[in-house]
């Protein structure tokens, strides 16, 4: 990341909010000609003209395409998982990236029926975040150095970038930095996430109000929310995105947690967050409102709530297709079919 005239490492992440590019508006003008040409009716294919906008805008092609896409899912443990706040323990979260290792998880086969290549980011495991409830999840230097690593998943030439997570606890810590970002009763944002009772879920929102109540008076800078309620994979998706954006390369973002990532940049600046879609509504029952209060309509809502970029994922074979169909469909002229009534 650049250095900023003070050093503190948050003001670098400003600087770079403060720089990002807008959309190639060339790019986009071209596209609607030719989506004019096409042998359909002008909106008929509703939803997917739109995509082959964002997807065109952002890239800067006329013809848009995805040739590399890549799903990005960081890895992280909590700390507030002491609280019981999770069906499952904190060593699944280990367990799991070696299923991703292994090819057995269904990430991993979402990757192999749409061509999507995978990375997967091991974020100090080893070494969970800080309970939240008694103590910041980060401190900033560290926050921010894990954004700039999260940053890395742009490497490579990549065109288009999905981005995922896993982590036990961190539906909690989503509720948390939602109600950070953005107020109400923590129950407002609390979920069964991995599939807590009634019980469990009352255990989880006290947990949440504990964390609110502890960081009061420190939140109303959104990285502030970030780092004191958040965890590495929030902080790395949220990096990856900033980085995405420097370098003109459209986001597909996921469910809950990521979406609570992608929410603090959009409290920073909101158009922040113009080169990324939505890829899925989770059946996590807050995700609903987050995607609200920032205005966006997720791409598929199939009620799913796994997580590890699977909604995200299968959202990608959708923009896929919809490059697809505006490079290789004819034009009028080229199939020979009229473009209006005689």
């Amino acid at each position: 990341m650049p250095r900023s005239a003070t050093g503190l490492p948050f003001d670098d992440i400003r600087d770079l909010v403060a720089a990002m590019p807008v959309a190639d508006e060339a790019a986009l003008a071209a596209i609607r000609e030719r989506d004019r040409q096409l042998t359909k009716p002008a909106g008929s294919l509703g939803r997917i003209e739109a995509i082959v906008e964002w997807l065109g805008a952002w890239q800067g092609r006329a013809v848009p395409e995805v040739r590399r896409p890549l799903v990005a899912i960081f890895a992280g443990n909590h700390g507030v998982t002491r609280h019981g706040v999770s069906a499952f323990p904190a060593s699944v979260t280990q367990q799991m990236v070696e299923n991703f290792a292994a090819g057995g998880a269904a990430i991993n086969q979402i990757c192999i029926a749409y061509d999507l290549g995978l990375k997967v980011f091991d974020l100090a495991l080893d070494l969970p975040t800080g309970d939240i409830t008694v103590e910041p999840a980060l401190d900033e230097a560290a926050c921010a150095a894990t954004m700039a690593f999260g940053m890395e998943a742009t490497a490579g030439g990549i065109d288009l970038l999905v981005l995922g997570e896993m982590g036990i606890g961190n539906t909690t810590i989503a509720a948390a930095v939602s109600a950070g970002l953005f107020g109400g009763l923590a129950s407002d944002w609390v979920g069964p996430g991995t599939g807590l009772d009634a019980e469990g879920i009352a255990r989880k929102v006290a947990v949440v109000e504990a964390a609110l109540a502890f960081h009061t008076g420190h939140l109303d800078d959104p990285l502030e929310v970030l780092r004191r309620l958040g965890g590495r994979e929030l902080a790395a998706i949220a990096g990856a995105i900033l980085a995405a954006r420097m370098s003109r390369i459209p986001v597909l973002i996921d469910g809950y947690v990521a979406s609570a990532a992608a929410a603090v940049l959009w409290r920073l600046d909101h158009h922040a967050l113009d080169h990324c879609e939505f890829g899925h509504l989770s059946a996590e029952p807050a995700h609903a409102r987050l995607l609200a209060r920032m205005g966006r309509q997720p791409l598929l809502d199939l009620g799913m709530r796994l997580g590890e970029g699977s909604g995200a994922a299968l959202a990608a074979g959708l923009v896929k297709a919809a490059a697809q169909i505006h490079s290789g469909m004819a034009t009028f002229a080229q199939a020979g079919v009229a473009d209006r009534a005689e």
